[in-house]
This record gives C-alpha cells, sequence and structure tokens, in this order.
C-alpha cells in the first residue's frame, strides 16, 4: 500500500453543485466532474483511516466510496458544510466502539453544543456516535501519520488546515476554506508534494480564495501538485482545468490520489 490514499469525498462549496433552483450550463452539465457534494476527504495508511469534515452529504459519500472503516475524524472548523453529517459518524460506533474526534478547542466547543446528545455523557448505546474528543493545539499521530494543525483565516473565522507527513515526506496539505494563508503557513507546507487548497472562484470572495489568489499562494509553496477544491457552480470543471498552468488541477468527487 503507498504511504497515504487521499479520496476527494467531496469538492463542493456549502451549496453543492448543482445548486437548488439553478440553471446555468455547470449545474446543467452532464458532465461527473461538475456533480460537485460539500468538501470532505477520506485518508488511508498502512495503519488506520480517517476522515476530514463529515459535511451534509457524508453519508453519501461513504456509500458511494463503499468506505467501511473510519478510525477517527478530523475538523477544520465547525460551519454548516462541514460538520452535519457528524451523527452518521455512528456506523463506525458499532458494538460500543469510541470514535476519536480531533478539532480545535474553539471547534470542539461548537460540536458539544450543536451534537450535545452525543458528548454529554447519556449516550451511552451501541450503535449511536460515541465521541472521544481531542483538542488540536499541537501536532499528533494518527498511525504513523504526523497531523500538524494549520491555522488560517477564513473570513473572520479560525480555521484549521493540515498538513500530512510520514518518514520526513511533506506529502499533503490541506487548506480547504480559507482567504488568508499567514507566511508562517507557507513556511511549514513548502515544498509538500501534494497542495489541496480552497479555490472557490474566479470572482474575489470576502472568505474564500479565488482562482487567481489561489495561484498565488501555489507559486509560493511550489508543490509537487496543486489541487483545487470547494469550488463553486462558477468553475466548469473541463474549461477551468484547460486555463490552468502545469502542475495545477481539479478535485472532483471520487478522485482518488496516492503517495
Amino acid at each position: 500500500m503507498a504511504e497515504l490514499n487521499i479520496t476527494f469525498l467531496g469538492t463542493g462549496t456549502s451549496q453543492g453543485v448543482p445548486v437548488i433552483g439553478c440553471d446555468c450550463a455547470v449545474c446543467r452539465s452532464t458532465d461527473p466532474r461538475d456533480n460537485r457534494t460539500r468538501s470532505s476527504v477520506y485518508v488511508q495508511s498502512p495503519e488506520c483511516s480517517w476522515v476530514i469534515d463529515t459535511g451534509n452529504d457524508f453519508r453519501v459519500q461513504c456509500l458511494r466510496e463503499k468506505i467501511s472503516r473510519v478510525d477517527a475524524v478530523v475538523y477544520t472548523h465547525s460551519h454548516t458544510d462541514h460538520v452535519m453529517g457528524f451523527d452518521d459518524l455512528r456506523a463506525f460506533c458499532f458494538s460500543g466502539r469510541k470514535m476519536p474526534v480531533y478539532a480545535s478547542p474553539e471547534t470542539m466547543k461548537d460540536l458539544k453544543r450543536v451534537f450535545n446528545f452525543a458528548f454529554n455523557g447519556e449516550n451511552m448505546f451501541p450503535g449511536y456516535v460515541l465521541p472521544d474528543p481531542r483538542e488540536v493545539e499541537a501536532p499528533f499521530l494518527l498511525g504513523e501519520t504526523e497531523v500538524t494543525p494549520l491555522p488560517v483565516k477564513h473570513g473572520v473565522a479560525r480555521v484549521n488546515g493540515y498538513l500530512l507527513r510520514r518518514r520526513g515526506r511533506r506529502l499533503a496539505a490541506y487548506l480547504s476554506d480559507c482567504k488568508e494563508v499567514p507566511d508562517s503557513v507557507i513556511g511549514q507546507i513548502e515544498g509538500t508534494e501534494i497542495l489541496i487548497i480552497d479555490a472557490l472562484r474566479h470572482r474575489l470572495h470576502p472568505t474564500h480564495l479565488s482562482v487567481g489568489e489561489a495561484l498565488e499562494i501555489a507559486a509560493r509553496v511550489k508543490p509537487g501538485t496543486t489541487w483545487f477544491t470547494h469550488l463553486c457552480h462558477e468553475l466548469p470543471h473541463a474549461e477551468t482545468e484547460q486555463t490552468l498552468p502545469p502542475g495545477v488541477r481539479i478535485a472532483y468527487d471520487g478522485l482518488r490520489l496516492e503517495l
């Protein structure tokens, strides 16, 4: 097995694509790569498997990718398109198994409020979500993969991206929701083999990177390959990829990378 396999469960923005009630060309597209569920990735290593974020479409994504094992869940932040599939983690908590839940203190506070039924200590029935909360303020290990939180700005929100490293290799940096990437984070992820980064649309947005802004970040990071995610319905897959420089691609739901 590769050091890491990364499967894009979803690559869309908070509304998903197609957007309800929209009749634009991308929302009517027959290209399956233009059908984007909410952004999330599934990571597999030789030791364990985990998911980064559980959005509204998490159940459908797991069924589509035939996922039968999740050993932990890692959250970037608590916006609804990244957490509202939390209850579907119950499928991986049968027989009373607890699910390690990694999140920043701010995000953990929100998870405990929104999903009080799971965190209040009274939800001890086998078959329901049994979270084992683990606040993230420093690098931690999942198997032999070092997971380093990368704090970035997403409007007024503080969001964690993550760097995945094994045996000294900077394998992947995941920055799904951000508007600014500070110099300190650029230094941590410079030269990573894979950069997965927010690129909402061509037009500027107050809380997300545009395609142009994401390209500027990629030029500074100098990764092996850059993959754009968290895409809205203004970016047709095939047409947009033709305009990107070498080494920059658009991710799509179901794409699997082996590192």
